[in-house]
């Protein structure tokens, strides 16, 4: 009886790993194909991490249209779950997402293209910290936090932070899944929260005071796309093109802008 559920067992992983080799004929074979096709016609899905501030990539899509008539450009806000399920599936082409992720064991797939280092930031309105330019972990208990869900990338940054300081993590006394909603329950309720340094530099205007972790949090912004995405034709020129609005101004200088702008 053992041994019957055990080769049945076997037999269920078996059949899971050839369907999952199956599907990555196709994914691939579908890409192989793409590669013969135009730069500048078809259709590009970009998934992009809902915990993330999308202005950048919204101005340069905007700008990439302009120059891009052929191409349709989709933009999914997702949750993590959603953009490794959509990049396994070969449903979305990009995506833009936080790194390193340890929640993904097998890496073979993928491959990666760094936009920028982020800083996460504390966020506070204590008047006793406000000229503290950095922050221990420890001196941030004093009050209770807002923070993203459970499972998100940035709680998930946090909760190992404080757990390598050998400390107790944050009370949270409310989740909310967008640094809009952390920033605004934050503002108005004058608990603490931290949120990475794009959403800060395009959104506070000096509302809140900001304080870098000592020691530093920090984590990459990224492009992931499955290997040998990046060489269909629409995909590369799209990836140059971003290379190309980043070497007019970097990153935080374009969130800059867009905030003065709007």
């Amino acid at each position: 009886s053992v041994g019957k559920k055990l080769h049945l067992s076997d037999a269920g992983y078996t059949m899971l790993d050839a369907t999952h080799q199956i599907y990555e004929t196709l994914n691939k074979a579908a890409d192989e194909i793409q590669q013969t096709t135009s730069a500048t016609q078809g259709s590009i899905s970009i998934g992009i991490l809902a915990s993330i501030e999308s202005s950048v990539f919204a101005s340069f899509i905007t700008d990439y249209y302009k120059h891009n008539h052929g191409i349709k450009l989709t933009l999914h806000s997702l949750t993590r779950k959603e953009i490794w399920e959509r990049l396994e599936n070969n449903t979305i082409d990009l995506a833009v997402t936080y790194l390193p992720d340890e929640s993904i064991k097998n890496w073979k797939p993928y491959e990666s293209k760094k936009i920028v280092t982020e800083d996460l930031l504390f966020i506070h309105n204590n008047e006793e910290l406000s000229k503290r330019k950095r922050i221990r972990l420890k001196d941030t208990l004093t009050n209770d936090w807002v923070t993203y869900p459970p499972q998100y990338y940035v709680n998930d940054v946090i909760r190992e932070a404080y757990k390598n300081a050998l400390i107790d993590k944050p009370t949270s006394v409310a989740h909310f899944a967008t640094p809009a909603q952390l920033f605004s329950f934050a503002n108005k309720t004058d608990v603490y929260t931290a949120l990475p340094t794009s959403f800060v530099e395009a959104h506070n205007n000096g509302r809140l005071m900001t304080a870098l972790f000592e020691p530093e949090i920090k984590f990459d912004l990224s492009f992931v796309f499955r290997k040998g995405k990046n060489q269909i034709p629409r995909i590369a020129n799209f990836l140059n093109a971003f290379d190309a609005y980043l070497s007019e101004a970097d990153y935080i200088e374009h969130l800059k802008k867009i905030n003065t702008e709007n």
